[in-house]
């Protein structure tokens, strides 16, 4: 029998990956040189900040009965792959779940971690979001991943112009 998740366990593992991203955003400023850099980075950990308290928001309003249920999955397909991503390999800004940041990282390096877990958290939400309901907020969801996209978009501009 497979692992399943409820609606409110699933966002449990999505404010998780925000407070990780977060958290990462913040000591990456900490630990880079420039003040162009420091700026970019803080942004990033306050839209985190932004979707974390949307997950919240949302699994607060969750129905008694929501909290309960279980996403149906015959084959475990979905619970095998959220149980992947939230374990911290999808956790934004993580090299790995057992790294951290050593402050030698260059502005390249940093940039290049950040884009491949706001790449990470994409492919959760989009898992994520065909779990929700309508009702339970999956245009949230989806709201959410077009800004993780747009993050990775405005990542890959600044990596571009530090290789240009």
């Amino acid at each position: 029998m497979g692992v399943t998740f409820n609606a409110n366990e699933v966002f449990e593992m999505a404010e998780q990956i925000e407070r990780n991203g977060a958290k990462f955003y913040r000591e990456a400023a900490e630990k880079t040189a420039g003040q162009e850099m420091k700026d970019l980075f803080l942004n990033m950990a306050a839209m985190e900040d932004g979707h974390l308290e949307t997950f919240q928001t949302m699994r607060k309003e969750l129905a008694a009965q929501e909290k309960a249920e279980t996403a149906f999955d015959p084959f475990n397909e979905a619970s095998l792959y959220l149980q992947t991503m939230a374990d911290g390999k999808g956790s934004e800004g993580m090299k790995n779940p057992t790294e951290k940041l050593t402050g030698s990282e260059s502005s390249q390096e940093l940039l290049e971690i950040a884009i491949a877990a706001e790449k990470n958290s994409v492919l959760f939400y989009v898992g994520l979001k065909d779990l929700v309901t309508a009702k339970a907020g999956r245009d949230k969801v989806e709201t959410i991943i077009r800004e993780e996209v747009k993050h990775v978009a405005d990542l890959r501009r600044q990596l571009t112009s530090l290789t240009a």
